[in-house]
């Protein structure tokens, strides 16, 4: 089966890819790109991009070209992948054949990672490219400069990562059930061995009718959505209910009695439209279950405006007294990609015509609707001025403007799924950095003591010079982020807790980002700490210092480990640098077996880095033997112990950033 990538932001559904493979042994390097080319392109067109990314990395690998990057760019941008998406788009639109829209996803992807002038830079040139309207040119170029605004004066509230409903995958959807939290995730782990993001695609079957797979899900590489509960003693179980589905299942929606409940699903249905012989995308569809008398869940009953081959329903919101549903669809004759509407319930449990609530709808795309105890409507879009991807928004009972929520509580990432239970409690779901996951679960709690005032500077490390539009981070023990760009002079502030311990780092483009060093303020009110950025040099190489090999030996020495160390900590802290490392030997020896001791050499240090968490395709292995000497200690020339051990180094060249 095939998915299909909509506009909608809703479940991501996965089925089976379907296999590819050729026989044929291809001989020259170009052969064999194109080979894996075509395998890649299968998974793509199945949507299965988990898969696709490694497959385009390894064909740009053996030959770059304009549509491995492109397509790589692409993957990563429909994965979220926010930081490797903005790596690959620098690349893309650098290169000739780039279109107008790369250079708008390039500025997606930088504003998603806070690099708003940078940005605004390559949303410039879309515009220029495009001839985009100006509202759309407004859209783009104010949201950066609110954002930026916002986060130089952040709303005091604090975000708390609730680590006991995350997991290593997306968690999202949080509902307050009855003396329990309901939540969606789609971690693999025994509860649901044998079933199985928030996102984007739909069901659709290729021409091979193959049946989905019910344990994968191709396009991240997760499992499918569930539903599970939470209890007071941080119990996480499925939640007892038979969605009747094997794929996607969330999230869900519960009247304040607890026995009615609404939810979004996918499923493949009895009948399957065709257009031009083809089987047309499976949409995501709204179900009801009720509780029996027994307490158990009935059987999920579809709603009414369920079309499963023309158009999706989903993230469904039922107020307490059941008679009133919010939802969001991409049915025809919405404002966006799509909107919110709501139905009221009759006395015989039948629904109204579905209006739609064109006072807050806009041409992008409106997600999760929540109505609080006072009559205020949040929900999230991506159609207004905000700080990147979806942001929540508030609108206000009587009024007839949303007004954004700013930061903290939205971030440069999507953030959705906005919920109260009182005046005290409140739950988003976000992608921000420093979750657990891909989408994680945050609650909301006013910030009571922020008396410590830390400033200082970003500097360029070799030169001390000010950095500005710098992204500079403040990391908290539970992984969450508070940040700020600094200015014009490299200057950079925040108001803190002065009993907590932090880490600080900084991010800019061109540079490597800054070491993450521990500040606490220790009760001082006052705490000035300037951090230090390492500009990037492409194909230059830099000297692995006191990486040295025993004579005639390729293993790492306990020395060398500590330095290889370092250099698997940079690669950690900047994900997307690709090198090459490079081995020497001395001249001691016939030229030959120089070359493959080095290259025996080489090959050891990156299989320890490998070993320690760097992906394969990261690194490259080069031995240059004898031909590189960094003295006159050449063939049959007396030189010293320590005079040859300097010639046997390791070193590293960055060949991509």
């Amino acid at each position: 089966m095939r998915l299909q990538k909509t506009t909608m932001q809703f479940l991501k559904i996965y089925g089976a890819y379907f296999a590819f493979t050729l026989t044929v042994v291809l001989a020259s390097q170009t052969a064999k790109a194109q080979f894996v080319l075509v395998e890649a392109d299968e998974q793509f067109n199945l949507l299965n991009y988990n898969k696709a990314i490694t497959l385009y990395t390894e064909a740009y690998q053996k030959k770059p070209t304009l549509h491995a990057m492109q397509r790589l760019a692409t993957a990563y941008r429909l994965n979220n992948d926010y930081v490797q998406a903005e790596s690959w788009y620098a690349m893309l639109t650098k290169t000739n054949g780039a279109k107008a829209e790369d250079f708008l996803y390039y500025g997606n992807a930088l504003r998603n990672n806070s690099k708003y002038n940078e940005a605004k830079v390559q949303y410039q040139k879309y515009v220029s490219l495009s001839r985009a309207d100006v509202a759309t040119q407004n859209l783009l170029m104010l949201s950066c400069d609110s954002a930026m605004s916002w986060m130089k004066k952040p709303v005091a509230v604090v975000i708390k990562n609730e680590l006991a409903l995350n997991s290593a995958t997306a968690d999202w959807g949080a509902t307050f059930g009855q003396n329990s939290v309901v939540f969606t995730s789609d971690r693999t782990n025994d509860l649901v061995k044998d079933q199985l993001r928030k996102n984007k695609p739909f069901l659709k079957f290729d021409e091979s009718n193959q049946a989905p797979d019910k344990n994968i899900y191709g396009w991240t590489g997760n499992g499918y959505l569930r539903l599970y509960t939470k209890d007071a003693k941080d119990n996480v179980a499925l939640f007892p209910f038979d969605a009747g589905s094997d794929y996607h299942v969330g999230a869900a929606t519960f009247t304040a009695n607890g026995n009615e409940m609404f939810f979004t699903l996918t499923k493949i249905p009895a009948h399957v439209e065709r257009e031009n012989g083809v089987p047309k995308t499976v949409k995501v569809e709204l179900f009801s279950a009720k509780k029996e008398a027994d307490g158990n869940w009935g059987k999920p009953v579809s709603f009414r405006y369920n079309n499963v081959n023309q158009y999706s329903v989903g993230d469904p919101f039922i107020t307490k007294d059941g008679k009133t549903l919010y939802f969001v669809s991409d049915m025809p004759g919405g404002k966006g990609k799509t909107d919110i509407y709501y139905v009221t319930r009759y006395d015989d449990g039948s629904w109204s015509n579905a209006t739609n609530m064109l006072e807050l709808n806009t041409a992008g795309a409106e997600r999760t609707p929540f109505l609080d105890n006072e009559g205020n409507l949040y929900f999230s879009t991506d159609g207004r001025i905000g700080m990147g991807g979806l942001d929540i928004f508030k609108l206000s009972k009587g009024n007839s403007v949303p007004v954004n929520l700013r930061y903290p509580i939205n971030s440069p990432q999507d953030d959705f799924s906005f919920i109260t239970k009182d005046s005290k409690e409140a739950m988003l779901a976000s992608d921000r950095l420093g979750g657990k996951g891909s989408d994680d679960i945050y609650s909301l709690a006013f910030e009571e003591n922020l008396s410590l005032k830390l400033e200082g500077f970003a500097l360029a490390a070799n030169t001390n010079k000010p950095l500005a539009d710098v992204l500079v981070s403040i990391t908290k023990a539970d992984g969450t982020i508070l940040s700020t760009q600094t200015d014009s002079l490299g200057a950079f502030s925040f108001n803190l807790n002065p009993n907590i311990d932090y880490l600080i780092s900084g991010k800019k483009t061109g540079f490597r980002n800054a070491e993450a060093e521990n500040i606490n303020g220790l009760g001082a009110s006052l705490l000035k700490k300037n951090i230090y950025l390492t500009p990037i040099t492409l194909n230059q190489e830099i000297r692995i210092e006191n990486i040295y090999y025993d004579f005639d030996k390729s293993n790492i020495r306990t020395d060398a480990a500590l330095e290889l160390d370092k250099l698997v900590k940079i690669m950690k802290e900047n994900p997307t640098l690709w090198i090459d490392l490079g081995s020497h030997t001395d001249s001691r020896g016939n030229d030959k077996y120089n070359q493959k001791l080095s290259q025996a050499r080489a090959n050891e240090a990156v299989k320890y880095i490998i070993a320690r968490g760097i992906e394969a395709y990261r690194i490259k292995a080069k031995g240059y033997g004898e031909s590189r000497l960094l003295n006159d200690c050449t063939n049959d020339k007396p030189c010293s112990e320590e005079a040859h051990q300097r010639n046997r180094r390791t070193e590293f060249t960055i060949i991509k950033q």
